[in-house]
């Protein structure tokens, strides 16, 4: 079944009793390709028999589907043309993990954070309005984004707007319910059948037209029909907003779908239908593991485990770290957006699950309550990617640096993470960090310097920023006591002439730039930066007026990175001496393996010599 499918039009052409065998094809391509590519298998897993109902009811690219997140997106990409690339999946150059407008027409937003369909679609939908166009727009979003604020923000909009859209709520936490059946399906029909809706239309036209006995039992039957509502309608939160609910609907049964969304195609207004569906749905280890199998690494299929399974992260370092303080320190919680595996925190959870904070997808929300429990003499840390803190900028600034409150941000994923692409790189935290006032900012070289980089910010009473990368930590010491001293830098060798200052897991590389430019007799200054805020500027001045040629390196971009922090310092001291700043461009950094795009923008150890040594010879 799958091969004859090269575009939406090829699904319509298919018998719906063949639907079955499709979605079986599907499922086992996916676990086939993710297994050896890695990537969001549970989620897609799940909505295979949603997203064939979708494109066999809606006429994509002229209808609009909207993906929330767009980690559920892969069958969506299979069925528009592109199943032929998901050897590339997630690879440099390749097919990207995500909704993406540059891949394909019916990508019709581009997406990676959560809580955005919604918001998105009513301006397709308002847009469409306004040109006197007619199509269909329906966004389809996930339980775990529509505890966005945005999300909720849009239904807000969305519900008194009158304008016609499709919101399909897939809920995948929880195994189809009781109330998933028959009598649902029944119900459903009810409300969406033309003949009832026409009825109900001209009853209360009926009754407007006889006043004032008319107003009167108008509104004694919209109570009547309101209690009843409270009863019998699982939706009425939807109702309420201005929602047509629809559902609970069994969103593994491809022609109840089909029927629900061709019904709903026709009605008017807003419409939200409820999808029930089993995140992992059709391999058991995701199943099972469907947080594990939510972003996989590269696994085996028959036994369900992950390539260099068992090696311990940077998050790790920090979930290890921070439990084993907490243990000790009744003052210390533990806060995270959604995230508590990806950052390390399920240990933390299970063995103080009082003092630990799932908050859902709400960074915003995150901030401020990390900055009320810092009122009140707690110690929080809010565990973060990168890329999502960036959703917090507001809250950083006005509820938690203006106030100077002890929060710490643990900023996970920092610089380059890779395959996710460019809505997941974190190469931005340190430019959007440094312009604020009242924050320091860290980064460890290594993982033993994570260790102790928690361990100092325990006692500072002031915000902090602790940025760390993704990937692999090596050996370390949990129980190693804090050597750092706050603001200062370390001299990891000396040299001359050159000075290189590189800031967290750029030292490694500048190391070994440095063996590289021993064959041309230059022997650098390496110095670990450790703080970006504040700067060690004794040490830095110091070096900087020994050498005739400066260079800095790190994994954020250039502008506003700590290359112009540097660059500013100097220039504020009357220090005029070449510096050459090593870091990614002003773009977004699409996806690939890391060290292929530390390659490419020239940030691997060879590359980072070379151009030294380049520029080296340009200057004398």
């Amino acid at each position: 079944m799958l091969e004859q499918i090269d575009s939406p039009y090829d699904l319509k052409k298919l018998d719906k009793k063949d639907f079955l065998l499709l979605c079986r094809e599907i499922r086992q391509f996916l676990i086939e390709k993710v297994s050896k590519t890695g990537g969001h298998l549970a989620s897609n897993l799940g909505i295979v028999e949603l997203t064939i109902a979708l494109h066999y009811v809606f006429d994509s690219p002229v209808d609009k589907i909207i993906w929330d997140v767009g980690h559920q997106c892969y069958v969506h990409k299979m069925l528009t043309g592109r199943k032929d690339q998901f050897d590339t999946l997630r690879k440099f150059n390749g097919l990207s993990g995500f909704t993406k407008r540059a891949e394909s027409v019916h990508d019709v937003f581009g997406a990676g954070h959560s809580s955005t369909s919604i918001s998105a679609a009513l301006g397709i939908a308002k847009a469409r309005d306004l040109k006197g166009e007619k199509y269909s727009v329906v966004a389809v979003i996930g339980d775990g984004a529509l505890t966005g604020g945005m999300a909720l923000e849009a239904l807000n909009d969305a519900g008194r707007s009158e304008t016609n859209l499709i919101v399909v709520l897939n809920h995948n936490e929880m195994s189809i319910s009781e109330n998933v059946g028959s009598l649902s399906l029944y119900l459903s029909k009810l409300r969406t059948d033309p003949t009832y809706n026409k009825l109900k239309q001209e009853v209360d036209n009926l009754l407007n037209i006889v006043p004032p006995i008319g107003k009167s039992l108008h509104k004694y039957i919209e109570k009547i029909k309101d209690s009843v509502k409270q009863l019998v309608v699982p939706g009425m939160f939807f109702e309420e907003m201005g929602f047509t609910y629809l559902g609970p609907i069994d969103g593994h049964d491809v022609g109840g779908l089909i029927e629900v969304l061709e019904r709903a195609k026709r009605m008017k207004g807003p419409i939200l239908i409820h999808v029930v569906t089993k995140k992992g749905k059709g391999y058991k280890f995701a199943e099972k593991f469907p947080e594990k199998f939510h972003s996989a690494a590269p696994f085996d299929i028959q036994t369900g485990k992950f390539v260099n399974e068992g090696q311990a992260t940077y998050s790790d370092v920090f979930g290890k770290t921070l439990t084993e303080m907490a243990l000790k320190d009744d003052e210390i919680v533990a806060i995270t957006a959604a995230m508590p595996e990806g950052t390390g925190l399920t240990h933390f959870a299970k063995l103080i699950p009082e003092r630990f904070f799932d908050v859902g997808i709400a960074e915003q929300h995150a901030t401020t309550f990390a900055a009320g429990m810092a009122v009140q003499g707690y110690k929080p840390y809010f565990a973060v990617y990168s890329t999502f803190l960036q959703r917090a900028y507001d809250q950083i600034i006005h509820d938690v640096c203006i106030q100077k409150l002890p929060v710490v941000f643990a900023i996970d994923r920092a610089g380059i993470v890779g395959e996710d692409g460019e809505t997941h790189q974190g190469v931005f935290d340190l430019s959007y960090l440094r312009p604020i006032p009242n924050i320091a900012i860290m980064s460890p070289k290594d993982a033993n310097e994570l260790v102790e980089m928690i361990k100092l910010s325990r006692n500072l009473d002031f915000p902090v920023a602790i940025r760390y990368p993704r990937g692999k930590a090596g050996k370390f010491d949990i129980t190693r006591e804090c050597s750092i001293e706050f603001g200062k830098a370390e001299l990891v060798c000396e040299g001359k002439e050159i000075a290189i200052f590189a800031l967290g897991r750029m030292v490694e590389k500048a190391l070994k730039a440095k063996e590289i430019l021993k064959a041309s007799d230059l022997q650098p200054f390496i110095v670990n930066l450790r703080f970006v805020k504040p700067l060690d500027e004794e040490l830095i001045l110091d070096i900087s007026n020994k050498v005739k040629f400066i260079v800095t390196v790190e994994d954020n971009v250039i502008v506003g990175g700590v290359g112009s922090a540097i660059l500013e310092l100097l220039n504020s001291t009357g220090i005029h001496k070449p510096v050459l700043r090593l870091g990614f461009p002003d773009k977004f950094i699409e996806q690939g393996d890391v060290e292929s795009l530390f390659k490419k923008y020239n940030l691997d150890a060879e590359s980072i010599a070379n151009t030294i040594l380049q520029k080296y010879k340009e200057m004398r």
